[in-house]
C-alpha cells in the first residue's frame, strides 16, 4: 500500500477510534470504565504483550508526564530502545506511543484497528483500553528494551496497572478526578498507590503528614519497598536560570534542564531519585548519559507542552497545569521568572471540573480572553467568564483558542506576557497546526 492510501486508512482509523469508542479526555465520565476486566481480556486477546519488554509505572495527580519523558530521555541517552505511553496527546493522537522519541507510524495505527475490527469481539474497550493495548503490541513487535508507562487515571483500577514493572513512581497526590479517585487526599492516594506490586520498589515524590502515611501503610501491605524523594541525598542545590533547572549533584555535575515550570524542581528530583533506585535493580544507567537525556528530554522524547514558550516581544507561554496544584505552581513561575511584566491570560477549561477554586488562583490585576477547546468536553466561553465576573474580573469572550491568543497578541506591547492554558486542550487548540 503506498503513503497516501495509508494516510487515507489511518485517518478513517482514527474516525473510527473517535466516533465507536468512548474517550475520556473528550466527553467525560461516560467514557470511564474503572476496574481491569476489560483490560485483562484485550490482553488475553492480544497475547499478552507488556510480557515481552521491561516497564517503568509513573503515576501520580501531576508532573507524571513530565516525569515520565524524563526517564525515558535518560534510557534512551544510555542506549536502550525505548517506548514511552503517555495521554492525552496534544497534537497528533501518535504522541500517545513512541519509540526513541519517534512516534508510531500511520500505518501502524491502521493496521492495528483494522485488526481489532476484522476480529468481531464482543468485548466493547474504551478508547483508552484499546489505545493502550495497542501501544504494548507496538513495542513488543519492535523488541523494546524499556517502555516507561504513564498511568492513565487514578492507578489501582487504571488499564495500565496490568504491567509487572521494575520500578513504580508516584510523583504527588492533589485533588483532582474527585467523582471517581475520592473527595480526600488520603482517598486519591489510596487509588495511586494501588500500582504498588510485591517487590517492586516505589518511588514517593511528594508525600507529607497522613499522605505519608497512606504510602508506608500501603507499601508495607503489597511488599513494595518505598523510597521518598525527599531524601535523596544525590543533590546538592537547584536554582532556575534562563529558562533551565540547574541541578547541582552531591559529586559537583551540573545537569541543566530545560524545564521552567516551578513544579519541574520537584519533578527532577523525584527522577534522580527513581534513576539511582533503576540503578540499584541492576538497570545501567551511566551519570553522563542521564545528564544526556535530561538536558535533551524534549529533543529526545518530543516532550511538549510543560512552560513551552512559543514567541517572545511580546512572550507567549503555555502549559498544560489545569488543576489547583499545577496552576498554583504556574502562578508561581510567572512571578518568579518574570517579575512585575504584565500579563495577559488566554484560559478555558472541562466543564466536569470544579473551577471555583482554580478561578481564586489567577490575578485580578491582568487582562483576560476567554476561550474553549474544540472538544465536546469544554466548557463555553461565556460560562468561564461568568466565573471570572465572580471575582470581578471581566474580559473579553472569544470562543476560538487561536483567534483569542490571536486577540491577545494584537493587544500586547513587546515586553507583555501571554499564559495560554487553563485545561490541556486549551493548550492543545493553540498548538495545533
Amino acid at each position: 500500500m503506498d503513503c497516501q492510501n495509508f494516510d487515507t486508512e489511518y485517518r478513517k482509523s482514527l474516525d473510527w477510534l473517535y466516533s465507536q469508542l468512548p474517550m475520556f479526555s473528550r466527553v467525560g465520565a461516560a467514557a470511564y470504565k474503572p476496574g481491569l476486566d476489560n483490560t485483562l481480556r484485550l490482553d488475553d486477546i492480544y497475547g499478552h504483550p507488556h510480557r515481552g519488554f521491561k516497564t517503568i509505572h509513573i503515576a501520580g495527580t501531576n508532573g507524571k508526564g513530565s516525569s515520565s519523558h524524563m526517564i525515558a530521555a535518560a534510557l534512551q541517552a544510555q542506549g536502550y530502545k525505548t517506548g514511552l505511553y503517555t495521554s492525552p496527546h496534544l497534537v497528533d493522537f501518535r504522541e500517545r506511543m513512541r519509540i526513541n522519541g519517534e512516534m508510531i507510524p500511520r500505518e501502524r495505527v491502521a493496521e492495528f484497528v483494522e485488526d481489532w475490527r476484522k476480529r468481531k469481539s464482543d468485548l466493547r474497550p474504551s478508547f483508552f483500553e484499546l489505545t493502550m493495548m495497542m501501544a504494548f503490541d507496538w513495542f513488543n513487535r519492535e523488541k523494546v528494551d524499556y517502555a516507561v508507562i504513564e498511568v492513565g487515571m487514578g492507578g489501582r483500577l487504571d488499564s495500565t496497572n496490568i504491567i509487572s514493572p521494575e520500578v513504580c513512581v508516584i510523583t504527588n497526590i492533589s485533588f483532582d478526578h474527585t467523582q471517581f479517585l475520592g473527595n480526600t487526599l488520603e482517598e486519591i492516594a489510596a487509588e495511586k498507590a494501588g500500582i504498588m506490586k510485591p517487590g517492586v520498589p516505589v518511588v514517593i515524590g511528594e508525600a507529607e503528614g497522613s499522605i505519608r502515611t497512606v504510602f508506608e501503610e500501603k507499601a508495607k501491605e503489597s511488599g513494595a519497598s518505598i523510597y521518598f524523594a525527599d531524601e535523596y541525598g544525590g543533590i546538592k542545590a537547584m536554582e532556575r536560570s534562563e529558562g533551565k533547572w540547574n541541578c547541582t549533584l552531591s559529586d559537583g555535575e551540573v545537569i541543566r534542564v530545560p524545564l521552567a515550570g516551578s513544579y519541574q524542581k520537584k519533578n527532577i528530583r523525584t527522577v534522580l531519585c527513581a534513576l539511582s533506585v533503576m540503578k540499584k535493580r541492576d538497570i545501567e544507567l551511566d551519570e553522563a548519559n542521564i545528564k544526556e537525556g535530561l538536558e535533551n528530554v524534549a529533543k529526545l522524547t518530543g516532550l511538549r507542552g510543560r512552560w513551552e514558550q512559543r514567541s517572545e516581544n511580546p512572550t507567549v507561554v503555555c502549559d498544560t497545569g489545569h488543576n489547583v496544584a499545577g496552576l498554583s505552581d504556574n502562578m508561581r513561575t510567572l512571578r518568579e521568572v518574570y517579575g512585575n511584566r504584565k500579563v495577559k491570560f488566554v484560559v478555558g477549561f472541562v466543564y466536569d471540573k470544579d473551577i471555583s477554586h482554580i478561578v481564586e488562583l489567577f490575578p485580578s490585576d491582568a487582562r483576560y480572553y476567554f476561550t474553549q477547546a474544540s472538544i465536546p468536553r469544554a466548557l463555553a466561553a461565556g460560562k468561564v467568564a461568568e466565573h471570572f465576573k465572580g471575582r470581578g474580573i471581566c474580559g473579553e469572550v472569544i470562543p476560538d483558542v487561536k483567534e483569542a491568543v490571536r486577540a491577545a497578541f494584537n493587544d500586547a506591547s513587546p515586553d507583555d506576557v501571554i499564559y495560554v492554558g487553563g485545561s490541556t486542550f486549551v493548550v492543545a487548540d493553540f498548538l495545533a497546526e
